[in-house]
């Protein structure tokens, strides 16, 4: 099983959110086993791809190198627990801007689907957020909500939410490795 992925969200799924964004690599801090999760992934032959709306850069509140920075810990992290994500997608607008590729929209997930010439009928897309559930939902992925980050609230706002739920990344990750 060489080509089997698995898409996540980054805020609220991997590393904890914030209403005022995580701006830098220090405002960045992955939530408890979220990291041994793509550990579990990887070592499981699942590739990992970040899909992420990042509209802090839209709203000018950080910058492309602030981002790599912040994506440069997450890497480096991952990889101290066994763990690697091979590429990340992010859409940089705000809502306003009205693009193709911010979720709830599905042009993220379709832009990794054209880059790796597969479908995604049988992939998961892990996320936190019904932007997440309704992005995976247009592009025929396969949905699964966490509650953590906005997760909660999520599922407290949308009780008829019919995919997996779990607590958190790492119990997400054990089911779909199951």
């Amino acid at each position: 099983m060489t080509d089997a992925y698995v898409l996540l969200d980054r805020d609220g799924v991997i590393n904890y959110d914030s209403e005022d964004y995580i701006k830098s690599e220090k405002e960045w801090t992955p939530i408890p086993r979220s990291l041994e999760a793509i550990a579990l992934f990887t070592q499981n032959n699942y590739r990992v791809i970040v899909i992420t709306n990042q509209s802090g850069i839209g709203r000018g509140l950080y910058d492309d190198v602030a981002l790599m920075e912040i994506h440069n810990k997450m890497h480096r992290l991952t990889r101290l627990k066994g763990g690697e994500i091979e590429n990340i997608y992010i859409c940089p607008h705000i809502p306003e801007d009205d693009c193709h590729c911010r979720k709830p929209k599905p042009g993220l997930l379709n832009d990794f689907a054209k880059d790796k010439n597969i479908s995604l009928n049988n992939i998961y897309f892990i996320g936190d957020k019904l932007a997440d559930i309704q992005a995976a939902e247009a592009a025929g992925a396969k949905a699964i909500l966490v509650k953590t980050g906005k997760g909660q609230k999520t599922l407290n706002n949308n009780s008829n939410i019919s995919h997996p739920i779990f607590d958190n990344l790492y119990d997400a990750a054990k089911f779909i490795i199951r």
